[in-house]
């Protein structure tokens, strides 16, 4: 079975369905779904070595990753997978074990030895783990893209607007007259932690409120954190109305808290969260929080990273930032 089998049956030229199976070049949708199924019909199987031997690529992209035990890395790697597997393009996955693994060098050198096409660093930006680039490493590299992390020159950068999201928060929470308003922040080494404090001082110094560090706890992405971090927020200032938590499982654990010292949620205090993991929908209450679109992080993050491989872009490019939503509910 060839490719003109699958072009006959679909009524589409050779190279139409080539560019189908591969990304290479857009086709329409009406094109690709009869390649589809004339592949389903006929059982047509591409011969990836020799198609890899002729164009000289592996149509293999490396991912790496850490943190997939948090909701937005793992999320993210779903978007890449996703696209990937829609553009013909398989996997090559490698996990750091901690955020400033000290094989990041050996960790690129695998993926290049094994012929990846490009590589989407996807470690969230902790402490200095991101020490590791520079312009004369990246110029021996294939084509990286990197994922929420600050945007740096020459280097192509997909992230969440984070300090959009946290401010838009804030600014919900003073609408409803809240005007002492807190802050459980992630870990402040993290770069999405940092930004998403930046918002909620943004937030407050747009409604005209102090945003002092009296109303700050850092807390770790963990409910347990959220528990202890409200606990103390409330002895340091029992008078706070309003509650900005930087992740929806630390405002689960906030939310316990309030429910066990009796404060009324969103009567004596209102909350909001950042992430829409899914069960913040059901949370008692269900949870006000920022949605951000985690899977388009990953699926924009592939269509760059095919971009820079076709060589129809210079690999220095414009930072792409993702603005999120807010989702009301009932905690505010």
């Amino acid at each position: 079975m060839t490719i003109r089998d699958v072009a006959k049956l679909a009524k589409a030229s050779p190279s139409s369905v080539s560019n189908a199976l591969t990304g290479k070049r857009p086709v329409s949708d009406t094109t690709r779904r009869r390649v589809q199924a004339a592949v389903k019909k006929l059982g047509y199987n591409p011969n990836m070595l020799a198609r890899s031997l002729v164009n000289r690529r592996s149509n293999t992209i490396g991912v790496v990753t850490f943190g997939l035990e948090y909701f937005g890395p793992s999320r993210t790697l779903a978007g890449i997978e996703r696209q990937a597997d829609e553009f013909g393009y398989s996997l090559l996955l490698h996990l750091l074990h901690t955020s400033n693994d000290t094989n990041v060098i050996a960790a690129l050198n695998g993926l290049t030895a094994r012929r990846v096409d490009g590589v989407i660093w996807a470690v969230p930006e902790i402490g200095e783990n991101h020490s590791w680039i520079t312009g004369e490493l990246l110029r021996r590299l294939p084509p990286i893209v990197f994922l929420s992390m600050a945007p740096r020159p020459n280097l192509t950068v997909v992230a969440i607007d984070n300090r959009a999201g946290a401010a838009m928060a804030v600014r919900h929470l003073v609408e409803q007259g809240r005007t002492k308003i807190g802050l459980i922040s992630g870990p402040l080494e993290w770069w999405e932690a940092r930004e998403r404090k930046a918002g909620w001082r943004e937030g407050l110094k747009s409604a005209g409120l102090a945003a002092s560090e009296r109303l700050t706890v850092e807390g770790d992405w963990s409910p347990e954190s959220g528990e202890v971090a409200l606990r103390r927020l409330l002895e340091r200032r029992p008078d706070v109305d309003g509650l900005f938590v930087a992740n929806d499982q630390m405002a689960l654990g906030a939310l316990r808290v309030a429910r066990e010292v009796h404060r009324r949620v969103p009567e004596d205090l209102a909350i909001a969260g950042f992430d829409n993991i899914p069960e913040s929908a059901y949370f008692p209450p269900s949870l006000t929080t920022v949605s951000h679109p985690l899977m388009d992080l990953g699926r924009i993050a592939v269509r760059k990273l095919l971009t820079s491989i076709e060589g129809r872009q210079d690999r220095s490019s414009i930072p792409e930032v993702l603005r999120p939503a807010l989702i009301i509910r009932e905690s505010a």
